[in-house]
């Protein structure tokens, strides 16, 4: 960790990421104003990401178990994991593999499993419900699938650990957001804390395959996925597991396989910068209904994650858990668009019709 010159309140990552101590969000959270203006402003070297250390220690055995379990679900029989597809939801819940489009074609270098780890069926009208199946639908578990068993708990375990943070990180953001909010009567903590619409992604990025080669040297950087902004208000991130598959038992954790491997993010000055997160810590990310929000105040930035060639890269897979908080979609973002239009005109630029669409 490092200090930033001239601000001592503010700490630094290795990589230049702020860095704050779980104890001060949680008891001092208006204290820590330097710090979400260093990470989520409009200065050049801005990351739009802040790491959270310090968190209690529930919070690594409950990651652990629920990357854990991502690794199996991925390993099933395809024909098993597609019984938990749900194209209503435009593969919004449940299992999606090859259905999201990444740099103009249909990824299937990762596979996800969505569900909302607060609501398992949103209190809404059945208008809202068929208008926005991608939030409002209903949470669809394996539990019929052994091999999966306490998938349920522990998605809810942590997504319910993430959100309890990121709302307390929308407490230290307010000050930032009060000013521009289209409903002064609501602050950022209750917008997300009130919402029936957080969704989290447990993500399985598979190991290189014939199907998708390892990567030469020269390889994209997004090779993994492609340069996004998420559309959420924040998104919590989890540290990546790597998991090295054996010909018998259980996978072993690993390091990286490659330095280059991993999450890059685009600075508001456009220079690329590779962001790690400690395995014992929780990153947020600004989304652009933030942005929106808050009129450019806190804003989002593009980011990607590299596969990177390495030896022995066709058994090692990458296991990561992401969490979108965003408020209900009849919530004003902007004086001519609410989350809901916003979604909408997201998802049109970015999804096909025939039920490509993936939750943010």
């Amino acid at each position: 960790m490092a200090t930033v010159a001239g601000a001592s309140n503010i700490t630094l990552t290795a990589e230049g990421a702020v860095s704050i101590s779980y104890n001060t969000l949680v008891h001092s959270p208006l204290s820590l104003a330097d710090s979400i203006e260093k990470a989520f402003g409009s200065h050049p070297d801005s990351l739009g990401i802040i790491v959270v250390r310090d968190l209690p220690p529930t919070y690594a055995p409950a990651r652990e178990r629920l990357l854990k379990l991502a690794y199996r679900f991925a390993e099933l029989d395809p024909s098993v994991r597609e019984k938990y597809a749900d194209p209503k939801s435009r593969y919004s819940f449940g299992w999606s593999h090859g259905k999201e489009i990444m740099n103009g074609k249909p990824d299937t270098m990762k596979g996800s499993y969505y569900a909302n780890p607060v609501v398992d069926e949103p209190n809404v009208s059945a208008e809202l419900k068929q208008a926005y199946p991608e939030y409002y639908g209903k949470n669809i578990w394996p539990s019929e699938t052994a091999e999966v068993a306490h998938f349920e708990q522990a998605f809810k375990d942590l997504g319910r650990f993430v959100f309890k943070v990121g709302c307390q990180l929308a407490v230290a953001c307010q000050p930032f957001a009060s000013p521009y909010l289209s409903d002064s009567s609501l602050s950022l903590a209750q917008l997300i804390s009130t919402s029936q619409t957080v969704k989290a992604r447990l993500l399985h990025y598979f190991p290189p395959s014939p199907d998708n080669p390892l990567p030469a040297e020269d390889e994209a950087i997004d090779s993994w996925c492609g340069f996004h902004l998420d559309h959420s208000l924040l998104t919590g991130l989890c540290s990546a597991m790597y998991l090295h598959r054996e010909s018998t038992g259980d996978p072993t954790i690993v390091q990286s396989p490659s330095p280059s491997s991993g999450l890059y993010i685009r600075t508001r000055g456009g220079a690329l910068a590779k962001v790690s997160i400690p395995t014992d810590c929780l990153a947020f990310q600004t989304g652009e209904a933030l942005e929106l929000a808050t009129a450019g105040k806190l804003r989002a930035t593009p980011h990607c994650v590299r596969v990177g060639a390495a030896p022995d890269a066709e058994n090692i897979s990458r296991e990561t858990f992401a969490l979108f908080m965003q408020p209900n979609v009849d919530k004003q973002l902007s004086a001519t668009e609410n989350f809901g239009q916003f979604s909408k005109r997201i998802f049109d630029e970015h999804y096909k019709d025939e039920g490509a669409g993936a939750s943010m």
